[in-house]
C-alpha cells in the first residue's frame, strides 16, 4: 500500500506511505491541470502538505467504485471521462518513464522464467519478446491516469469520475487505453466498444498489450508483490493471455 486515506466530511486526505517516484507531485499536478480544464472529472485539490511524510488533500467525489463486468451504460460513461482526460494538454505533467517499465518487467521476468509450467514458459516468451523491443516513444501525449484499476473510476448512475492520480503523468493514448484493457480488474469486460472510440494503430495497440500483460504476469506470478492477493489459478491464466498475445507479435513488436 503507497497510501493512507482520510475523510473528512467533504475533504479527503491522502497520506502516502512512500513516494520515490514523487507521487504526492505527480498527484498535485495532475488534479492542479484537471481541476483548470476539466472540473469535476477528477477530485479539486485543496492542500499540498509537506513533512514529515507528504499528503494531498482534496475534495471528495460522488459515485462507488466500478467492478465486474460493465454495462453498456458504464462503458459510454467510462468513454466520455477518458475522452475528457485525454482532451487536456499535458505538456506540464511529468513524463511516464516507459523505458524504466520495460526494464523492471525484464528483470521480474528473470526469476519466473526459472520455474516451471505455463508460468515459465510465457515468462521465457516475454523476456524474448522483450529482448527485441525497440521502446515505445510518444506518439499522441495525453494525461496518463496510470491506474485503471476498475475502483478508480466511480460511477454514480450517470457518469464516471476518475480518482487515484498518484501515478499520473505525461504518457502515450495507446498506451494507456493497452493499461486500461490488460488491467486484472477489467478481465470480466469486453473493452471494444472503448476501444473503438479511440482511434489507436492497431499494431501499435497490440504491442502496448503485450507489454502490460508481460508486467502483470511478473506481479502476480509466484514471488510477485501482488501473488497473495489473487485467487489460485490467476497467474496461470494470465501466462496462457500472454503466450495468446505474443503468437501474433512473434515477429517484432
Amino acid at each position: 500500500m503507497t497510501h493512507t486515506v482520510e475523510v473528512t466530511g467533504e475533504v479527503l486526505t491522502k497520506h502516502y506511505s512512500s513516494w520515490s517516484r514523487d507521487e504526492p507531485g505527480r498527484e498535485w499536478a495532475a488534479l492542479t491541470l484537471l481541476a483548470q480544464h476539466a472540473p469535476g472529472l477528477a477530485p479539486t485539490p485543496l492542500v499540498d502538505g509537506a513533512a514529515p511524510r507528504p499528503w494531498v488533500s482534496m475534495t471528495v467525489l460522488p459515485g462507488q467504485p466500478l467492478s465486474g463486468a460493465l454495462t453498456g451504460a458504464q462503458l459510454d460513461a467510462l468513454g466520455d471521462a477518458l475522452t475528457t482526460l485525454w482532451s487536456v494538454d499535458p505538456h506540464d505533467l511529468p513524463p511516464i518513464d516507459t523505458l524504466a517499465l520495460v526494464n523492471r518487467t525484464q528483470s521480474a521476468l528473470v526469476t519466473l522464467r526459472r520455474g516451471t509450467g505455463v508460468i515459465a514458459d510465457a515468462a521465457t516468451a516475454a523476456a524474448v519478446w522483450l529482448d527485441g523491443f525497440a521502446g515505445f516513444e510518444l506518439r499522441d501525449p495525453v494525461v496518463a491516469h496510470g491506474d485503471p484499476n476498475l475502483t478508480n473510476y466511480l460511477w454514480d448512475g450517470t457518469r464516471i469520475r476518475i480518482v487515484d492520480f498518484e501515478d499520473a503523468g505525461r504518457g502515450d493514448l495507446c498506451l494507456e487505453l493497452a493499461n486500461l484493457v490488460e488491467h486484472l480488474s477489467g478481465r470480466e469486460t469486453d473493452w471494444s466498444p472503448v476501444v473503438r472510440r479511440f482511434a489507436v494503430d492497431p499494431d501499435r495497440f497490440h504491442t502496448a498489450r503485450c507489454l502490460w500483460a508481460a508486467f502483470w504476469l511478473t506481479l502476480i506470478g509466484p514471488g510477485g508483490p501482488s501473488a497473495s492477493r489473487n485467487p489460485p489459478g490467476t497467474a496461470e491464466a494470465q501466462a496462457r493471455r500472454v503466450l495468446e498475445l505474443l503468437r501474433p507479435a512473434a515477429g517484432a513488436p
